[in-house]
């Protein structure tokens, strides 16, 4: 066979169980998750800033930047919801490099699947305990998302899972906010066909058991710009391209209509310090027009405590800096925090 069967891991629901959610984080996610999804259906018109490394490779780093984006939160709650990017799982364009803690809960060291799912499920245990912030995620594995489902407020599906059928029909049976990126093509009627199947309902064959779903009325779109045909980023927050979207939305009968704007990949050519400028030009283009102001809920910036990446394996490692992909310092963010929640 090709595949060999290393260990049987543990479900769930064990795994739940050996690291349970404390009765205090469970009300802090409860309100957390209602004030958040209040933004979605438009109760609300809080800004959502979705924020954090690019990969969450190390947890006493990501700790010390949420601890430090709590006392800023409290400052803004009037305007902005932030929200913790603490990614796990990294996708890889060739299916070479750090793929995330969860498959390496040391990056310096060989995959341990079996400790890289408790890594997971601690690290996003620890920040709502410690920070009463609950965070985001990205659904790279749809099987891993029973891990974390009682203890994230958000999850991202990225451009290059967006068109899978598994990932669709998983985002129909949670019950936060789910993210549906443009494809690396950009082409808006995939991500907005993504989004009308997760919120419908579906049976479907889930972690060995036949399920069904209600559907997520709160699955909205990510733009976070394209790729053309010779490996050029093509933007997509231009005023134009939300204006279209926009369009797309009124061709359809979905509930909800709403998007956020990834400040990086694509739409900064991963040019990590143009992330500011790109957040100002989204938020200008919000007060051009109370439709694109509407549709627009929120953005999502990649940043840690220092600025830019670094390589693993070198022999010196910079704490808090992005093993991925570069990232905002932490001095520019509070400070782009600051300049977003007056601007909304």
């Amino acid at each position: 066979m090709s595949f060999e069967f290393v260990k049987k891991l543990p479900t769930p629901n064990e795994i739940r169980e050996q690291y349970p959610l404390s009765s205090h984080a469970a009300e802090v996610k409860k309100d957390r998750d209602q004030k958040i999804a209040r933004v979605f259906t438009g109760e609300s018109d809080k800004f959502l800033v979705i924020v954090g490394p690019c990969s969450a490779d190390n947890e006493d780093a990501v700790l010390e930047y949420t601890t430090r984006l709590a006392r800023v939160a409290e400052k803004v709650s009037d305007k902005l919801i932030l929200i913790p990017r603490v990614y796990t799982n990294k996708p890889r364009t060739t299916g070479e490099g750090y793929k995330g803690i969860v498959h390496q809960p040391d990056p310096e060291k060989k995959p341990d699947l079996l400790h890289g799912l408790i890594a997971m499920r601690k690290m996003h245990m620890r920040v709502v305990e410690e920070t009463e912030l609950t965070s985001a995620d990205e659904m790279l594995y749809p099987s891993n998302w029973s891990y974390l489902s009682d203890i994230l407020s958000y999850v991202a599906v990225g451009a290059r899972s967006v068109e899978n059928q598994e990932h669709r029909l998983t985002v129909s049976g949670i019950d936060i906010p789910a993210g549906m990126k443009n494809p690396t093509s950009g082409d808006f009627s995939v991500m907005i066909n993504s989004v009308i199947a997760a919120q419908a309902s579906h049976s479907f064959i889930y972690r060995t058991w036949e399920v069904k779903t209600t559907g997520n009325p709160l699955t909205h779109t990510i733009l976070r710009g394209a790729t053309n045909k010779h490996g050029n980023s093509i933007p997509n927050y231009h005023y134009e391209d939300i204006q279209l979207l926009l369009e797309k939305y009124n061709e359809t009968h979905l509930k909800n209509p709403a998007t956020i704007i990834d400040a990086n990949h694509s739409n900064s050519n991963k040019q990590y310090e143009q992330q500011v400028r790109i957040v100002k030009d989204v938020l200008h283009n919000r007060r051009c027009s109370r439709e694109i102001e509407r549709l627009v809920k929120g953005v999502m910036i990649e940043s840690y405590l220092e600025p830019g990446n670094q390589k693993i394996g070198c022999g010196t490692h910079i704490y808090g800096k992005s093993i991925t992909d570069p990232c905002l310092g932490w001095n520019e963010t509070e400070k782009l925090i600051y300049d977003i929640a007056e601007e909304c």
